[in-house]
């Protein structure tokens, strides 16, 4: 089976050795990795700002214009490549969890909703103000990234909660975000679908692992994004789908198997009824567009 790379962050050049953080500048990064290039997943947090420059950025199926002032945030395991200008410039950065978690006792990765939805936005459009803010955050996020001054960790850690706190506000989840209750039910829920999702799909099972009703664990979903826990765990399914599709070797019903689903016939018609036609036709379909 051929399947996407997934780039660890020693993958790439790293100033120190620490193995679980890294940041440059976006021409100096795009020029020394051309494997960005290509179809790719990563396992660590991902922060990319364009400053300059145009081209198209396609994350899980999605394609997004790239210009001035749009800022990714990307979650492991995300599918991602990019087609871009040769002016291109502006800043990235990426982490492991265990890298963001070990730096604050009362605050947690999974704290910024956009980090935490399944599908959550991993696009931001920055206005001129917004964009000059969280650009002179990454770039001292870059300076003392490569600098060895006292307390040089801790600065950053601070630094990447300001450029999180500022891209939350962005765009607010639906729902009732006030509700902290339901807010880590959901992160509870949404990290068994990822751990489960090709073995187990049913609601009733999932709100068991949580200890609460499936009518509740409907609530909390509604309530917080908008969508029901059905919804939730079929959009997992149909985009691991998508992308053994487009990026394995397997066939249908092979893909079918791999996530659980032994009758290719009922494979199929919960693939048409996520996504409006048939695996085959979605998969030509995408090829004409790609």
């Amino acid at each position: 089976m051929k399947e996407l790379p997934i780039y660890q962050i020693n993958k790439f050049e790293l100033v120190t050795n620490e193995g679980d953080f890294y940041a440059n500048y976006l021409n100096q990064h795009v020029k020394n990795h051309h494997f960005t290039n290509s179809p790719h997943k990563h396992d660590f947090y991902l922060v990319i700002l364009f400053t300059q420059g145009t081209g198209k950025h396609e994350v899980d199926f999605e394609t997004f214009t790239i210009e001035r002032g749009s800022l990714f945030v990307l979650k492991p395991g995300q599918m991602h490549y990019w087609e871009l200008s040769e002016d291109v410039d502006g800043f990235v950065f990426f982490h492991s969890r265990e890298f963001f978690d070990q730096g604050f006792y009362s605050l947690s990765i999974k704290d910024f909703h956009f980090y935490n939805a399944l599908q959550g936005p991993p696009y931001f459009k920055l206005d001129e103000k917004l964009l000059n803010c969280i650009q002179f955050y990454m770039n001292e996020i870059h300076t003392e990234y490569i600098k060895h001054d006292f307390l040089k960790w801790q600065k950053i850690h601070s630094m990447i909660v300001l450029v999180y706190i500022e891209i939350s506000r962005v765009k607010t989840p639906s729902g009732n975000i006030n509700n902290q209750t339901y807010l880590r039910k959901l992160r509870q829920f949404e990290d068994l679908i990822e751990e489960n999702f090709r073995s187990e799909k049913f609601v009733k099972v999932y709100a068991s692992q949580l200890n609460i009703t499936e009518k509740h664990l409907n609530r909390v979903t509604k309530s917080c994004i908008g969508k029901t826990s059905t919804q939730l765990i079929s959009e997992r399914i149909v985009l691991e789908a998508k992308r053994m599709l487009f990026y394995s070797d397997l066939n249908v019903t092979q893909i079918g198997e791999t996530l659980g689903y032994y009758d290719n016939s009922y494979f199929v018609r919960f693939f048409k009824k996520n996504v409006g036609m048939t695996p085959l036709v979605f998969l030509a379909k995408y090829k004409l567009l790609s």
